[in-house]
């Protein structure tokens, strides 16, 4: 656990600490998410990308998950913005495969659809779509949609994670369940829970897991909570308000004044 110099843990000074997400629209990016799951409730909406001999198209569905990996980030959302509205772009199939034009497709789809965050917990490690991507993160920033998007869990080039057009969030492995770090050594510029952490999966039911996928959502809910209270902000005042509450830049403050 961080402490400050008293023993103390950090308690963030959050303008936005009571806000529960209202109103906000939250899209995941991912394999789907199971509707009416008791730890996530009502999906507001669900599309699928589909791809056939004529090219891809995003499709109204009813919503359900192909592998449990979406249904555990909207859970995570859900705990941390309990009043966000909460959409569904599926991009992944069975046994978490994608491909590169559905993944293009999906983000392009629901960053025209205005959701004020987008929660994309995958990336891609094909450079081929490395320019494509960073023209939609450029899109969704100047449209004024946050991408919270993680980093790959090894060491290697993957996108869209990278682009400064984007919050990136890996995880920590500290014990508290509500704490986020910034990093001062980008590329990766968050730290959120995503070790060991139970979470929401297919059948109402739930698992333990690791990964920065599920400290991705975390950060998509905070997202969601500062903009129910801030409702113009851009993402790069969402980066400051992430920044000035993570806990190891208020242990600096805290030891400054």
């Amino acid at each position: 656990m961080l402490v400050a110099a008293d023993g103390e843990a950090p308690a963030p000074d959050r303008g936005w600490a009571d806000a529960l997400g209202t109103g906000v629209r939250v899209c995941v990016v991912d394999s789907g998410v199971e509707d009416d799951h008791p730890l996530i409730g009502r999906v507001d909406g669900s599309w699928t990308v589909r791809k056939d001999e004529s090219g891809t198209s995003v499709v109204e569905t009813e919503p359900t998950d192909s592998c449990g990996h979406g249904t555990a980030c909207a859970g995570i959302i859900r705990r941390t913005a309990p009043e966000c509205e909460l959409y569904s772009v599926q991009v992944l199939g069975k046994g978490f495969g994608g491909t590169g034009d559905v993944l293009l497709a999906g983000l392009r789809w629901a960053i025209r659809q205005g959701f004020d965050v987008i929660n994309l917990s995958l990336s891609t490690t094909r450079p081929q779509f490395a320019e494509e991507l960073r023209v939609l993160a450029d899109e969704a920033y100047f449209r004024g949609t946050a991408i919270v998007a993680s980093a790959h869990n090894t060491p290697v080039e993957s996108f869209p994670w990278r682009f400064a057009s984007v919050i990136s969030v890996g995880s920590h492995q500290e014990d508290d369940p509500e704490l986020h770090l910034y990093n001062p050594s980008p590329p990766v510029e968050f730290f959120a829970p995503g070790q060991n952490v139970q979470v929401a999966w297919l059948g109402g039911g739930t698992i333990r897991t690791t990964g920065n996928s599920f400290a991705t959502p975390y950060i998509a809910g905070l997202c969601a909570r500062i903009l129910s209270r801030h409702r113009r902000m851009t993402t790069f005042q969402l980066k400051n308000a992430l920044y000035l509450s993570a806990a190891n830049v208020q242990l600096g403050i805290r030891g400054a004044s």
